[in-house]
């Protein structure tokens, strides 16, 4: 089980990259568009920093759903391996054969 802090912060980053999500893609539309002037990309720019650095997107960490393992996380699943080796040991995931010979 992952330090209960850690699962928090990345729970924290989620909600304020979902808060800032519109206002932080419209800032970037304008900085990265050419046809503007330097000044209007620069000063989009200027606000685009001045938002929290946790609302960006890139700072979340995929997690494990079930125990909030931060490495070895399937996508699909939203689980580690680890978690995803015992529930389908235990016959909790439903398609999931394991083998052993």
């Amino acid at each position: 089980m992952a330090k209960k802090s850690s699962i928090e912060k990345n729970k924290r980053r989620e909600k304020l990259a979902k808060k800032f999500a519109g206002r932080r893609a419209r800032l970037k539309t304008i900085a990265n568009n050419d046809s503007l002037s330097m000044e209007e990309r620069f000063t989009a720019r200027l606000k685009l920093s001045e938002l929290p650095r946790n609302s960006a997107k890139e700072r979340i960490r995929n997690r494990c759903e079930v125990t909030g393992r931060p490495r070895a996380v399937y996508r699909k699943l939203k689980m580690s391996r680890i978690a995803l080796r015992e529930l389908g040991s235990r016959g909790l995931i439903p398609g999931l054969v394991k083998s052993s010979w």
